[in-house]
């Protein structure tokens, strides 16, 4: 893996277009262990660095490359700002892929496992925890796929056949929502 240095500076127009960006911004201020500061915190504001990274690769590849964003963040992100957080990281990366819509915010709680579609984008999530992954303790993150190209993000997030561990019974996420992006009105 080469390094290529501090996130602010990186010009994604500049460098070797990917077929996925993996990405998961500082958590302490999505944390509720946290200051709570959000997606306006110092440290989780680097999202929108990495967001800025991909459009400039997008714009520079005429929308080729990147197809797949992935996005790891603890589970925080969906109760930071009362849920705004969470709305604003699904508003960007569909803006990521050239959608202009407004995503809605669910009247409670954000589900654990999710999707919405668009014409030509789809973006999927869930929790997973690392402790049926292998690693000897409870850490729960969100996973979050988009693809910037097609519908496949739920596939990749959900199919159980492609996964190359069982999660047992009871594992899969219990609800999956699905939303249909709409597209913004001027009036």
């Amino acid at each position: 893996m080469r390094q290529l240095g501090d996130v602010t500076r990186i010009n994604g127009a500049e460098i070797e277009p990917v077929d996925v960006i993996t990405f998961g911004s500082p958590c302490q201020d999505l944390s509720i262990a946290g200051k709570q500061a959000g997606l306006d915190g110092e440290r989780s504001g680097l999202f929108f660095e990495a967001t800025r990274i991909i459009r400039e690769m997008r714009e520079a590849t005429d929308n080729e490359y990147p197809t797949f964003a992935v996005w790891e963040n603890v589970p925080g992100a969906f109760s930071s700002a009362g849920g705004e957080d969470f709305r604003a990281v699904l508003q960007e990366l569909a803006a990521v892929a050239g959608e202009t819509v407004s995503i809605p915010r669910p009247a409670g709680r954000w589900l654990t496992a999710g999707e919405i579609v668009g014409d030509g984008c789809s973006i999927a999530w869930r929790i997973l925890d690392a402790q049926y992954w292998g690693v000897p303790q409870r850490r729960r993150r969100i996973y979050l796929v988009a693809d910037f190209d097609g519908h496949r993000a739920a596939e990749i997030l959900f199919d159980r056949s492609r996964l190359p561990r069982s999660f047992g019974a009871g594992r899969a996420p219990a609800a999956v929502t699905a939303y249909r992006f709409e597209e913004e009105t001027n009036g």
